[in-house]
């Protein structure tokens, strides 16, 4: 019997999920399956995170793949470490070689948008800092999944359609081995059907085999060289050989009582924050949702409108991180809160298409880890013969040269991808994130004032109907988004428009830990195929 998997006449219900010894929640079931058979072989909560990681590289390839960027938090032993595995622009890119090649703004897909992958080193660092198990026996189960297949899942199979029509529109070679790898038939895979790459299984091998070095200084990275000069790339093996990825320290605000831990730029991480902080300057919220909803989605514009303005790599950054973060200045910025909806722009304190997973084991270890290929599957490209699709992060770049964001050799641009945590009294209370662009730090302040200001479980926040602001006054919403909330955001001037589809409003997974007890409570995404495992 076939039936639509992707049609639902009655809603669906989920409950929150309890664990005492473990958990993974990632956004497909089969890898976070395997998150959990590494913390019953003995693995802590970063040893399941990596092997979930790169099992989401084979079983949702339409969001993150071996050539994705990662960021990480991860508390163990009562400490809070950050990793940025984003790469770095090739050192053979600049705005004058760009219009030189003519463009006038960063390509969207193709091997120009492409900068250096961190995935694979991530991977590799957090086994030999925090793990417990061998490095190969993390990747082992992704190597099966890509050997022996796996049947697509719905929502999967609903993105991979979109980037087949979408990659169809380009008459260029380098996107050929997109189609042999990911669309061996001449379409996108169906829901539960099975697909498989011994070529994706193999790579991951090498990098098993190599603690991820293969990928930068061997053969991997001869393979992306070679491609790259064949189809006038930018990146070269030069640019592979010299990444290592970074260990920072979270930066946060305080928020009800507790503590929000975000990775600094060029993570836009510091969007939350800010909206964050300037909602708790504003003091109660009172009773009234529309006021409540208002506040929220004014207070997020205030501090994107910051974001775009001036996140980029940290080093190049004016103003500073301390400085957007001033309590001064998150008061001056909440005071332009009033009734009516706002045109945001943005201030200077001078002058005045991603997955993510969270895992937790029974010794109080807990990871935050977001991994991504930016849109999609990315850049379109695929090195013939390995499996490896590689993100399009360069097409964030202005090509304004004043702009802080401008496009430079060796920079980081400003990225998407944001890990939260969440910390009180210097315990930890767990890994939040919503993935999904740059709907993610609008998810962040959306599922972290859903838990610490309305109370809600991990899985009834993740559930609630989102708001999406995407310019000036205009805010999207949810098909489900209720009527009279809507109705009443626009008569205080937003530009309220409900759009069909809701993959756009992000795809989140939380796990918390009681403070008294160690009990653990996840939520998972009801809008994508993910999965809270329990143990």
């Amino acid at each position: 019997m076939k039936s639509d998997s992707l049609y639902y006449p009655t809603p669906s219900k989920r409950v929150v999920t309890y664990g005492h010894k473990g958990m993974v929640a990632t956004s497909q079931p089969l890898a976070a399956q395997v998150g959990m058979s590494i913390l019953q072989k003995g693995g802590n909560a970063v040893d399941a995170a990596i092997a979930a990681a790169a099992a989401l590289t084979v079983v949702e390839p339409t969001s993150n793949g071996i050539g994705s960027d990662v960021f990480a938090i991860v508390w163990v032993d009562g400490k809070l470490h950050g990793l940025n595995a984003s790469g770095p622009a090739p050192q053979a890119a600049n705005i004058e070689a760009m219009r030189a090649l003519g463009h006038d703004s960063v390509p969207n897909h193709g091997v120009l948008p492409v900068t250096v992958p961190g995935a694979p080193a991530a991977w590799a660092v957090l086994a030999e800092r925090f793990g417990k198990l061998p490095f190969a026996d993390l990747l082992a189960p992704a190597v099966a999944l890509a050997e022996e297949g796996f049947p697509v899942s719905p929502v999967i199979h609903q993105m991979w359609n979109d980037a087949f029509h979408g990659y169809s529109a380009y008459d260029d070679a380098a996107f050929k081995p997109w189609f042999e790898t990911f669309a061996p038939e001449g379409r996108a895979p169906h829901p539960g059907e099975l697909w498989s790459s011994p070529d994706h299984a193999s790579t991951l091998r090498r990098i098993a085999e190599t603690q991820g070095r293969d990928f930068y200084e061997g053969e991997l990275a001869e393979r992306i060289d070679a491609f790259f000069r064949e189809h006038g790339g930018l990146l070269c093996k030069e640019d592979l050989a010299r990444f290592e990825p970074e260990w920072v320290d979270p930066i946060s605000v305080r928020y009800k009582g507790h503590d929000i831990w975000e990775i600094p730029p060029n993570g836009s991480g510091l969007i939350v924050l800010q909206a964050l902080g300037m909602l708790e300057r504003l003091g109660p919220e009172g009773r009234d949702p529309v006021e409540t909803l208002h506040r929220r989605i004014e207070a997020t514009k205030l501090a994107y409108v910051d974001g775009f303005a001036h996140i980029t790599e940290g080093s190049a950054m004016r103003p500073s991180v301390d400085q957007l973060l001033a309590d001064d200045y998150l008061q001056a910025r909440a005071g332009l809160i009033g009734h009516e909806a706002l045109d945001p722009v943005h201030g200077n304190p001078l002058t005045g298409g991603t997955v993510y997973l969270a895992t937790a084991d029974g010794d109080g270890n807990m990871v935050s880890f977001i991994q991504s290929n930016f849109k999609g599957f990315g850049s379109g490209i695929v090195v013939p013969g390995t499996g490896i699709s590689l993100q399009n992060r360069g097409w964030s770049f202005s090509m304004d040269p004043t702009h802080p964001n401008a496009l430079a050799p060796g920079k980081r641009t400003y990225h998407t991808i944001i890990p939260g945590f969440i910390t009180r009294d210097g315990e930890a209370v767990g890994p939040f994130g919503v993935m999904g662009g740059f709907m993610q730090p609008q998810g962040h302040v959306q599922v972290v004032t859903g838990m610490l200001e309305d109370h809600l479980n991990p899985q009834a926040v993740l559930d609630m109907p989102r708001w999406k602001w995407t310019k000036g006054r205009t805010v999207e919403v949810e098909p489900h988004f209720p009527d009279h909330l809507a109705l009443a955001l626009a008569r205080r001037g937003h530009d309220i428009v409900k759009v069909a589809d809701s993959i756009s409003f992000g795809r989140g997974q939380i796990i918390l830990r009681d403070r008294d007890t160690g009990v653990l409570s996840g939520g998972t995404e009801p809008r994508t195929d993910g999965a809270v495992v329990p143990w």
